[in-house]
């Protein structure tokens, strides 16, 4: 392939796709997705908005200084600032990029009240500014699709004259088409002067369900970047998925003759790492990495498989890191197969980690009769307790009838304390809940209780998610047990434990708990 059908892949997980409400991820979760998406060869990764919070600033600037390959972006609204805090936190990158931006359609120029004329200076004075402090600079008129044509031009030539080499056109509300996206860049290219001289980028949301389909006709337009998420994660209807864009230009380069540097093999791994973080089930019918993207139930398509697998499936499981074979593991399996599945998996795991999660794989096998594969990825992507955990669930027995409400017993350890608590709720998951905000006390509001099955059958393993809120700050938790209810406790606390780290803890009695900002 020659440079210029070479198609730059800009990941956003961590700054767009975690503004998705309750998508909020810890420090250390951020640096393992970072690290994850550098070694999958995405070659700008976009590592968050440096202003937003002082974690925020954090998180991108040891992103910056652990990268080994990919250009690390900072977000900046267009003031002197958002910049100067953006230029901060990327200056230790080997690669550093500001990408500054402000809205140029109708509706966004009236936010700021700005003038055609006013708005047009303030983008040549803070793209200018960038480029003096980074020679990478990245410039985006927000609701590009909605901005008048000649305007659009005009602004764009401006940032261009500034220095920004590259030039975003987000479709911000997902309101283009295909048609339409492709046109638009080609037209600017075309219209534009200077536009020869920059790498053109496409970011799609998904409002109407044409993230991909836009981004992909952008590229044909002659768009060189994609911006995207995993999974699709992103406000609202979320981004252009990274998994669908890159294996649609490895699947259809008959037709669309780009490529990306992207190790696809890996694409598996972090997309059940990003579910698990950001608390966003992968729904099972998603294109690329949904449970059901290579499952075939139907007897007239599981014949054609076992005849030939390419009458049903158009690319190949091992393609994006699943396994095409199969060990089956059960409680008499040792650690050697348990190393060897995870790593058909798609997961490197070192002995200490290998350790623990062979300690719950043998728990879970004397309780179920065979260990799916999907059962080994829920103990490799949902740990256990920590020695750090201020709240330990020690033990749980519910009791529930058509009669009246469910009881629950619950014992937990707090900061190496055992208390009990009995109490009652409209159903076993209420009681418990109940009972465990009875023993430690808190604000906290529910915002997310969702159960799924692992696998088929009545020994399935129940992954539970919770997502808690509390005076602003947001907290995801997940636990999979084939007690359901079991799990949901576990997630429960699980959530609860990130709120204490989040914002800090004052105060021994578990009846009267205060809270002080960390950050």
């Amino acid at each position: 392939m020659s440079d210029k059908n070479r198609v730059l892949i800009f990941d956003t997980t961590l700054r767009d796709g975690e503004q998705s409400p309750g998508a909020t991820m810890t420090h250390d979760e951020k640096l393992e997705i970072a690290e994850m998406l550098d070694e999958m060869g995405v070659d700008i990764i976009e590592a968050g908005f440096p202003i937003a919070s002082e974690g925020d600033f954090r998180a991108v600037s040891e992103i910056a200084t652990r990268s080994k390959q990919s250009v690390i972006c900072g977000l900046a609204r267009a003031n002197i600032k958002d910049i100067d805090r953006c230029a901060e936190a990327v200056r230790n990158s080997e690669r550093p990029r500001i990408h500054t931006f402000i809205g140029t359609s109708p509706l966004h120029r009236a936010i700021p009240n700005l003038t055609m004329d006013e708005m047009a200076d303030k983008i040549h004075e803070t793209v200018t500014h960038a480029r003096n402090l980074v020679d990478n600079v990245q410039w985006s008129p927000m609701d590009a699709t909605r901005t008048e044509w000649d305007y659009l031009c005009r602004v764009i030539e401006i940032a261009i004259k500034a220095g920004a080499s590259t030039i975003n056109i987000p479709d911000t509300v997902g309101y283009t088409a295909p048609m339409e996206s492709a046109d638009l860049i080609k037209r600017l290219i075309e219209t534009v002067p200077g536009a020869d001289d920059v790498i053109f980028a496409t970011h799609c949301h998904n409002d109407l369900g044409m993230a991909t389909a836009n981004s992909l006709a952008a590229v044909a337009g002659g768009a060189r970047q994609i911006e995207c998420t995993i999974n699709g994660l992103g406000e609202r209807a979320g981004n252009t998925a990274l998994e669908e864009v890159v294996m649609a230009l490895k699947i259809r380069n008959d037709i669309m003759p780009f490529s990306t540097g992207i190790d696809t093999k890996k694409i598996m791994a972090i997309s059940r790492r990003v579910a698990t973080v950001s608390g966003f089930a992968v729904q099972f019918n998603k294109a690329i990495v949904g449970k059901n993207a290579f499952a075939h139930e139907s007897g007239i398509h599981q014949d054609g498989m076992l005849k030939n697998k390419e009458t049903f499936e158009i690319m190949r499981p091992e393609d994006v890191g699943l396994s095409g074979t199969s060990l089956p593991l059960g409680k008499h399996s040792g650690r050697a197969a348990l190393r060897d599945k995870l790593e058909q998996l798609g997961f490197e795991v070192g002995d200490n980690q290998l350790k623990d999660i062979f300690v719950r794989f043998k728990d879970l096998a004397d309780r179920k009769k065979e260990v799916f594969d999907d059962d080994i990825i829920a103990l490799t992507h949902i740990g256990g307790d920590t020695e750090d955990d201020q709240l330990k669930l020690v033990t749980l027995r519910v009791a529930c009838g058509t009669g009246g409400p469910a009881e629950a017993t619950l014992v937990l350890d707090i900061d190496g304390k055992e208390h009990t608590a009995i109490e009652r709720g409209d159903g076993p998951v209420d009681a418990s809940f109940k009972a465990i905000r009875a023993l430690h006390p808190n604000t906290a509001n529910l915002q997310l209780y969702q159960v799924n099955a692992v696998t088929e059958g009545t020994d399935a393993q129940a992954t539970v998610s919770v997502r808690l809120e509390e005076d602003g700050n947001i907290a995801t938790g997940q636990s999979a047990d084939t007690d359901t209810v079991v799990a949901s406790a576990k997630a429960y606390l699980h959530a609860l434990n990130r709120l204490l780290v989040r914002r800090g803890r004052t105060g021994e009695d578990t009846k009267e708990i205060r809270y002080t900002d960390a950050n």
